[in-house]
């Protein structure tokens, strides 16, 4: 591995991802540094929604609001296979948000920036339409509205992934232990993760010694933490950790939409259409105090999110119901809000040039990583004598290349249909599910997965169900999975159609494979 780089970049959540993309699209070397897996924390734990935040126009934040709702359209064609449009249903409730404010609302919402795919909004009669089924009767009008639905962790991977093939290196697994500051360039001391051997002992690595030019710190939660800690600076910025909570539920309703619930303290809430037979439902704004790493949902977010839907469906949901829970910690920016729901979701960059460049990340959302990462690099590029121009509103991520010059129609939604038809003809020996998933999953790259493969056989031993040999090398090879969580959580969702057995299963084969190490 070389030593030297033009760009180190802490942090492998979405953002430091998508800024390690950028750089390396501009012709310089980058170093991608990530402390566990890829979006092992906050970039997997969002509500996975592509959305402007219509929330948000109700906090003035018409800046923000106007910002995301342009990268949700750029952000659906970069990667039609793992993102989506998806319509949302708001039933009316007469004690709450009157009706005019919430057509006010909408229409900033379809107006604030331009459309090509997405539908506006309109009024329902929700007794005759499907969405109404799943609603108690006392719910006879709704509103309807797009936005769009993204796997996240999926988008964090596709984009280190571009990253790499661009000339970046992807260092998983690996902590920055010490970051020390000169005039041109930067000295980092990296940190491998202690392993354990299959016989219990462990496995110390030597650390790693790089210079760089410049120095971004993109790590989230932790990002005023790396500053003091290690890279041993003492200004930083205020942030405000919010755990944000979601539960996972057998499915509730059997249309498409997604509803978006009022709530009694005026937070909202989401209910989703997720991985086919669930539904899943988010999200809480509670103050966390404790381990970055180690948030979880507790009983009163729980409680608190069955009560709330439950004001709305027939089926009346319990603890006992939920199938899977996560939770992230989101790195506000510290507006001085009383109320963590209320806290801007807008971000900020640093950059402090005094010495060698050094950037810091506050705050953002997955809506607008991209822009983030644009301006970002459009900021540092000066300092590293780089003028190329900003390239990635444009280019598609691995795999959403999905067009076909005589068919495509300029509409994701419809482009990805005809790619999974011309899948099945090019695959028809796979099974339908199963060449579904891959194309959700992989996009055209299931083309290099399925390079030597021309009948099921071929596909190598099925460790669990739906989950053979190839993938699990693919993902080891291509994606840097080192552990059955990373593929059964968050490269895929796998995880939650498997019994405890089958998921055991999977991380036996890890194991033999040796490529099972987990950190201390």
């Amino acid at each position: 591995m070389r030593t030297e780089f033009d760009v180190v970049v802490i942090g492998g959540g979405i953002n430091g991802a998508g800024i390690a993309r950028d750089l390396a699209g501009r012709g310089l070397s980058v170093l991608l540094c990530e402390q566990n897996d890829l979006a092992s924390h906050t970039s997997s734990a969002s509500t996975k929604l592509i959305h402007g935040g219509l929330r948000y126009l109700e906090h003035f934040e018409f800046g923000l609001v106007r910002k995301a709702l342009q990268e949700r359209e750029v952000l659906l064609c970069t990667a039609p296979h793992i993102m989506w449009p998806l319509r949302f249903v708001m039933p009316h409730d007469n004690g709450m948000r009157p009706a005019w404010m919430i057509r006010l609302g909408l229409f900033l919402y379809d107006h604030l920036a331009k459309r090509k795919i997405l539908f506006g909004s309109q009024t329902i009669n929700l007794q005759s339409n499907p969405a109404g089924q799943a609603l108690q009767p006392k719910y006879k009008t709704g509103f309807v509205y797009s936005d769009g639905w993204v796997d996240d962790a999926r988008l964090v991977v596709l984009n280190a992934l571009d990253a790499h093939e661009r000339g970046a290196t992807i260092l998983t697994q690996t902590t920055c232990v010490d970051a020390n500051r000169t005039k041109d360039y930067w000295q980092i001391t990296l940190q491998p993760c202690v392993g354990v051997t299959q016989q219990g002992s462990e496995k110390v690595a030597r650390p790693i010694q790089i210079k760089a030019r410049a120095l971004v710190n993109a790590a989230g939660p932790w990002a005023a933490k790396f500053l003091q800690e290690n890279a041993h600076r003492a200004e930083t910025r205020s942030l405000r950790l919010v755990k944000g909570s979601h539960l996972v539920v057998k499915k509730m309703f059997t249309h498409d939409m997604a509803y978006i619930f009022q709530n009694t303290d005026r937070r909202i809430t989401f209910a989703i259409p997720y991985e086919t037979d669930f539904t899943l439902i988010g999200t809480t704004d509670v103050e966390h105090k404790g381990d970055i790493g180690a948030a979880a949902m507790d009983v009163k977010e729980c409680a608190y999110m069955c009560e709330q839907v439950g004001r709305y469906f027939n089926k009346v949901i319990k603890p006992a119901d939920v199938v899977w829970s996560y939770s992230g910690v989101r790195p506000l920016l510290d507006d001085a809000s009383g109320n963590p729901a209320a806290v801007t979701r807008d971000y900020r960059l640093d950059l402090d040039t005094a010495m060698a460049p050094l950037m810091s990340v506050w705050g953002g959302k997955i809506t607008t990583y991209r822009k983030l990462a644009e301006q970002a690099v459009g900021m540092l590029a000066p300092y590293l004598q780089n003028d190329a121009p900003s390239w990635t509103d444009c280019a598609a991520l691995p795999g959403g290349d999905i067009g076909i010059a005589s068919t495509m129609s300029k509409n994701p939604v419809q482009d990805f249909e005809t790619f999974v038809a011309n899948t099945r003809k090019q695959f028809a020996w796979l099974p339908e599910s199963l060449c579904l998933r891959y194309a959700r999953t992989y996009g055209t790259r299931l083309n290099l997965m399925l390079s030597e493969a021309s009948k099921i056989a071929d596909l190598g031993e099925c460790i669990a169900p739906s989950l053979y040999d190839i993938e699990l090398k693919y993902l080891i090879t291509y994606e840097w999975a080192r552990c059955a969580d990373d593929v059964l959580w968050r490269r895929t969702k796998l995880g939650l159609h498997m019994t405890t057995s089958e998921r055991e299963a999977v991380a036996q084969w890890f194991s033999r494979k040796g490529v099972g190490e987990q950190c201390a």
